[in-house]
């Protein structure tokens, strides 16, 4: 007989058949889930497969089209040797015309002050009449209509006289601006006229055959020419036989690098590389030797084409590279290539379709090392010294010592030197000049214009009257800038009146590296062409001396230029004994200014027993570089320390210095003062000064003005 369930066991198996059920959608969610991340990773590997496949792809392409770039420059360098003479072929002739300036300039433009002040219009000051029938109020209204039309009256009054008032203004303003316009034009256009005239006076002396001038002439032609590439070098020694009519000189021609090595750039997946192949050696030697040919013609090209009145019959003319001597290893003129051209055999050359190797040694009968790339030299048949006379030399290993060249000569190089930065000048006539001794024009848009350039050949340095008389010149010629070139140095005098004019010095040193810069030759005496710009003089301090260093350090971020003042009491020696950025070191060599080393910021390397016996004194001081922290004072001057140091570097002592304070821009260090016995002391300082290191100087005894 069977039992019937109490309905227990049917709700608890359906509660587990319920739990089982969760369980299985909660498995069945977890394996979708993980379907889903899987498939999801899968995608993603997919993706990144394809991107880095894409990125490979791009990276190749990247790598291939820069070898392609490589090549291509290779080549376009190489097809731009090759035709180096067709292209300098069509390129024009120089003539004195291009030194010539037009008379023209720009038109009287008063802008807003040509437009006359608008008068009132009477009409807009009318007043409505007021209409109405007739009534007793008809009285008030016209009162009130006398009223406005009365108000509108004086408004049209105030008005006009201040329209007038303001149009008188303006015709004042524009006639001040017309006189002012008309006494600029009168300037520029005698300026310029005189500029013409000086071009005339050359061309009168180039037709005359003038030595000097031929030189200085041709040798301008070749330094402006545009048919040489930027890299090519320019460097000219020259002279000209006017008996022979005959112009000798020796031109630099490029060295065997101008033709590149590689012939073309591959790259290699494989390795992820760039495979170089060099060019065959045979291959470059006879470019590199087609290239010189066409060098040697070209110049003669240039010369020929500039000859404008018809000064030259015959041209000597000698090719070297400055290089090392194989025979000697020292540096010299090596000479690749020589020829003696007559006008009318150069005449009848169709340059353009010539192979220029045969045409220099077979039609001109000119020599040609067949090894220039070993240096293989040749013998020139005559020589710029051969001449005599009217020679012009700025080039090779001994550079002329510009202490000791002529006067007219060094001016003529300056003007080489202007000429090949790439401006128009001219030297003067040795009288009336105004106190010039170039004229320049330089053509650069907004920046540039004329520039009057004196020249001093000093050893001493140039006193502050040169640089106040060169301002002065500046303006009488109504000139843009004026340019002080010497031999020596300029001291913080002139230094400080031509800070904020119009103003350039250069110094001895900067004027040798601008020679270097341009391929130009100078040195300053010593051997070796070197460019220093120290001064020294008998007895000076040698480098070995026994000497102390000063470094100097402090905290914050100021930019500060550490000096030093060799004095007599209250009163520095000299300009010269004034050791700042501008004058490294004083005339003995017993105090200059020297690198520093860490920790120390700045350093001052003093020889205490080689002072000057008139000196008690040693003054150190520190200002703000206006031109790096133009707002900057002294008061983030903080922690400084002045170590002094023996000669191998160990420090000795560290000497107090106060901090520096709001608002002022120089401060006193301290000084050493020299003692009974030979003894120097230091004295801390801290006077500080707000007017700068203009100020401070100027109560030491230096004038800035």
């Amino acid at each position: 007989m069977s039992r019937r369930s109490n309905g227990l066991i049917g709700t608890w198996a359906e509660a587990q058949r319920q739990q089982q059920r969760q369980v299985e959608a909660q498995r069945r969610a977890q394996a979708q889930h993980q379907r889903e991340q899987e498939r999801q990773q899968r995608a993603y590997e997919r993706d990144l497969a394809r991107s880095q496949r894409e990125r490979q792809v791009a990276y190749r392409q990247h790598r291939d089209g820069d070898a392609r770039r490589r090549t291509e420059e290779l080549d376009a360098r190489v097809q731009a040797l090759t035709g180096l003479l067709a292209a300098g072929c069509r390129g024009p002739a120089f003539r004195t015309a291009l030194l010539v300036r037009a008379e023209q300039l720009e038109a009287f433009a008063p802008g807003r002050l040509a437009v006359p002040v608008p008068m009132p219009d009477p009409g807009q000051y009318q007043v409505p009449v007021q209409g109405g029938g007739w009534s007793l109020g008809i009285g008030r209204r016209a009162q009130a209509q006398a009223q406005a039309e009365q108000e509108a009256r004086g408004r049209f009054e105030r008005d006009l006289r201040a329209a007038q008032t303001a149009e008188g203004q303006r015709l004042q303003q524009l006639a001040a601006y017309r006189q002012q316009y008309d006494r600029w034009a009168e300037a520029q256009l005698t300026e310029i006229r005189r500029h013409n005239e000086g071009i005339a006076g050359m061309a009168r002396a180039l037709r005359g055959g003038e030595p000097d001038t031929v030189v200085e002439y041709f040798s301008a032609a070749l330094y402006s020419s545009a048919a040489w590439p930027a890299d090519m070098p320019r460097q000219v020694t020259a002279g000209y036989d006017s008996a022979a009519r005959q112009l000798v000189l020796n031109w630099e021609l490029p060295r065997y690098d101008v033709v590149p090595e590689m012939k073309s750039v591959r790259y290699v997946p494989s390795t992820d590389q760039d495979k170089e192949t060099a060019r065959p050696t045979a291959q470059r030697r006879a470019l590199y030797r087609d290239v010189l040919a066409q060098c040697v013609l070209l110049t003669l090209r240039e010369l020929f084409a500039a000859d404008e009145f018809g000064v030259l019959d015959s041209v000597a003319l000698n090719g070297f590279v400055d290089d090392h001597d194989p025979a000697t290893g020292r540096r010299a003129q090596v000479f690749l290539a020589t020829v003696m051209a007559d006008r009318s055999a150069f005449g009848g050359l169709n340059l353009e379709q010539v192979n220029a190797v045969d045409c220099l040694v077979d039609g001109l009968r000119g020599q040609l090392s067949t090894r220039p790339d070993q240096r293989a030299s040749v013998r020139p048949g005559r020589v710029p010294g051969d001449v005599g006379s009217g020679v012009a030399s700025h080039g090779g290993d001994e550079e002329p010592d510009l202490y000791e060249m002529d006067p007219i000569a060094f001016e003529s190089l300056v003007a080489d030197l202007f000429r090949a930065m790439g401006m128009q000048a001219v030297m003067t006539q040795r009288s009336n000049d105004g106190g010039v001794d170039v004229d320049a024009m330089d053509p650069t848009p907004i920046r540039g214009g004329r520039i009057v350039v004196q020249v001093k050949r000093y050893r001493n340095t140039v006193p502050p009257t040169a640089v106040r008389d060169l301002f002065g010149t500046v303006q009488d010629a109504g000139a843009n800038k004026g340019v002080l070139v010497t031999t020596s140095g300029f001291g913080p005098g002139s230094y400080g009146f031509a800070s904020g004019k119009p103003l350039e010095l250069v110094s001895g040193g900067e004027l040798v590296d601008l020679l270097h810069s341009h391929g130009l030759r100078g040195r300053l005496g010593q051997a070796g062409g070197g460019a220093s710009v120290e001064r020294t003089t008998p007895g000076a301090a040698e480098p070995d001396a026994d000497h102390n260093v000063l470094g100097m350090s402090w905290s914050g971020r100021v930019a500060l230029d550490v000096c030093a003042l060799v004095c007599r009491g209250g009163r520095v020696l000299s300009d010269d004994h004034f050791v700042f950025f501008n004058n490294p070191g004083t005339p003995d060599g017993s105090v200059r200014a020297v690198a520093s080393s860490s920790p120390d910021k700045a350093a001052i390397r003093v020889a205490f027993d080689a002072l000057p016996v008139a000196a008690d004194r040693l003054v150190l001081v520190a200002a703000v570089d206006p031109a790096v922290n133009p707002q900057a004072d002294l008061s983030g001057f903080t922690d400084a320390t002045i170590r002094l140091l023996d000669t191998t570097g160990a420090e000795l002592d560290r000497l107090p210095v106060s901090d520096g304070r709001s608002g002022e821009t120089a401060l006193v260090l301290g000084s050493f003062r020299r003692r009974g016995g030979g003894d120097w002391d230091f004295v801390a300082g801290g006077k500080g000064y707000a007017s700068g290191l203009e100020g401070l100087v100027q109560e030491y005894g230096i004038s800035v003005s």
